[in-house]
């Protein structure tokens, strides 16, 4: 029985282990995580450096007392805003009108979570971490009919799970060269020392629950995958050449948050040592602390020793503060959004700030086709549980309207004011309109007047439309009236 019992233990161990790739990973994943969160997880933590000689009572009141300016969430955030300003276009094919399919873009995860939403966290984690998964299941109720199914309220559902969850992982090669996902292994839910530990194969789904603190498997379900493949869909942000791993947006963010936050804390303990320096004084002498406070010094106390304070020679509060402007800067640089976040009255030049949201509007662009690719895998999956086959499409925006409108309205009113040509004053309208939101056409619907145009000789021709007229203009023909 103590065999038996060893080799359960030593399973139950196994299956909360990762592979190699996911212990590779881990320690950064779960700093991608804490810097995304920040607040309590993130000083947790222990991101602040500890001087040399500090204590941990003293390292610990620096914790209470620092504070994380998370840029991470701001950058991810900045981006789902352009991402999911609309939603994306869906042609469902034969999934459109079942009520499953009404269900599911309702509550997507069986959790509240509508479809949209629940795209969103995928956008979300897979930037935090440069990828997730997103497993379709469907329970099993031993069903003979899809009819059946139906009336029990069945239908398939989505949950996501992050890297940090999916534990073990394999694809294997494929005779016409592409590879199929045939074994997964994750953690499914977490409630104190308990794991429940699902794994899928292209034939069986087993389910077992491990109590860590006992390190004790307590029970092992499995049941048949009628589906056939391993229903896992793998939404990147970015690939890179590691199978399984994405690249995401905050990778390099977080480490300059990270510089950020010890700086700000070297700020204030540089303020703190500036306001009230160190007091040094003999044992006999009794001072008090805090700024006014007393210094009692004993009448025969050697005038040598007298209490004097200790002068902090170190970096200037400017230095640092410049220092977190330059880091801030940087970030902004990494991530295109430098105009989009500035706060200072100066701003870039038209041409690099045009430039930036190029950049930037090409790496939404390239989020959006990953996201594509994953929905529709997503969609391809539900449409199997449901003995259907995906035949629509999913668009997600590939263009984002990034402009800056009021240096677009300062230069067309600068425009306005050199242009005496009556057809190019009203193409600068039609700009300002369009800039206003509202349709040109609603507001300059005027037909064009025919009429007699005067060349500089006395020549009388008439000018029966728009482009007549800019054309005469443009040999020096008048109006009639002599108005140009």
């Amino acid at each position: 029985m103590t065999i038996i019992n060893n080799i359960i233990q030593s399973d139950a161990a196994a299956a909360t282990r990762g592979n190699t790739i996911y212990s590779d990973y881990q320690e950064r994943w779960q700093y991608l995580l804490e810097s995304y969160i920040g607040g309590e997880v993130y000083r947790d933590g222990l991101h602040l450096t500890k001087y040399q000689l500090e204590s941990n009572d003293e390292y610990k009141q620096r914790l209470r007392s620092a504070h994380l300016d998370n840029h991470c969430a701001s950058v991810i955030s900045v981006y789902n805003s352009f991402l999911f300003r609309e939603e994306p276009y869906r042609d469902l094919g034969t999934l459109t009108n079942l009520p499953a399919t009404q269900s599911f873009l309702k509550d997507a995860d069986k959790d509240g979570t509508g479809f949209n939403n629940f795209m969103k966290d995928v956008a979300t984690w897979s930037s935090v971490f440069g990828h997730c998964w997103v497993i379709v299941s469907k329970p099993n109720v031993n069903a003979n009919t899809l009819a059946e199914e139906q009336n029990s309220g069945v239908r398939p559902y989505v949950n996501l799970i992050t890297p940090l969850n999916m534990l073990d992982w394999n694809w294997e090669r494929q005779q016409d060269g592409s590879y199929k996902l045939d074994y997964i292994r994750y953690i499914e839910d977490s409630n104190g020392s308990i794991r429940t530990i699902k794994e899928w194969t292209p034939e069986s789904i087993t389910t077992r629950v491990i109590d860590l603190a006992k390190d004790y498997e307590e029970s092992r379900i499995v049941e048949n995958n009628g589906l056939g493949v391993i229903p896992a869909v793998i939404a990147y942000n970015k690939k890179t050449s590691v199978r399984g791993i994405g690249m995401g947006d905050i990778n390099d963010i977080a480490d300059v948050q990270k510089f950020i936050y010890n700086m700000q804390n070297e700020l204030e303990q540089t303020i703190r040592l500036d306001s009230h320096p160190s007091l040094v004084t003999t044992p006999d002498v009794i001072a008090g602390n805090g700024s006014g406070s007393i210094v009692q010094i004993p009448n025969d106390l050697d005038p040598g020793l007298k209490p004097y304070l200790l002068t902090y020679n170190g970096a200037s509060s400017t230095s640092i503060m410049d220092a977190i402007k330059g880091a801030v800067a940087s970030i902004d640089k990494m991530a295109n959004i430098g105009s989009i976040r500035a706060t200072e009255a100066k701003r870039a030049s038209g041409v690099a700030q045009q430039q930036e949201f190029e950049l930037l509007n090409a790496r939404l662009s390239e989020k959006g086709d990953n996201l594509e690719l994953a929905e529709e895998h997503i969609w391809e999956l539900f449409a199997a549980y449901t003995g259907q086959t995906f035949t629509g499409y999913i668009e997600y925006p590939d263009s984002f309207n990034i402009r800056d409108v009021d240096n677009e309205y300062a230069q067309l009113e600068t425009a306005k004011k050199a242009v005496t040509n009556p057809s190019v004053l009203k193409i600068i309208d039609e700009r300002i309109i369009e800039l206003l939101g509202e349709d040109p056409k609603k507001y300059l619907t005027e037909e064009f007047v025919p009429h007699i145009m005067v060349s500089p000789e006395g020549e009388q021709v008439t000018a029966n439309t728009e482009a007549d007229h800019v054309r005469l203009t443009a040999e020096g023909y008048t109006h009639i009236n002599g108005d140009n």
